[in-house]
């Protein structure tokens, strides 16, 4: 939510995460926002985090429906979504 993601979107992502967690009664999810991550070209971003052995990822280029994609293949069906998918932990995709 810096300037440079909410210039790209980020409010309107950020709206999009929050009715979808509610939409599906996730109860064990957090969402909070974060400042610039020195990616303006990749805005809006969103890193998930998920309890456990896994590594989150970095998704970036969202708009409110990717997002809403993201939040049911990531948090319900422990899919990740690669083509938005720019880093798992601290390694790169493509």
């Amino acid at each position: 939510m810096g300037t440079c993601g909410i210039a790209a979107g980020a409010r309107e992502v950020m709206t999009a995460v929050l009715r979808a967690v509610e939409e599906h009664d996730l109860h064990d999810v957090i969402v909070t926002n974060s400042g610039c991550a020195g990616l303006c070209s990749r805005e809006p971003m969103m890193t998930v985090e998920v309890l456990g052995d896994t590594a989150p990822v970095k998704y970036v280029s969202l708009t409110p429906e990717t997002a809403k994609a993201v939040i049911v293949a990531h948090l319900l069906h422990g899919q990740v979504m690669r083509e938005y998918a720019l880093a798992i932990g601290s390694e790169r995709i493509g």
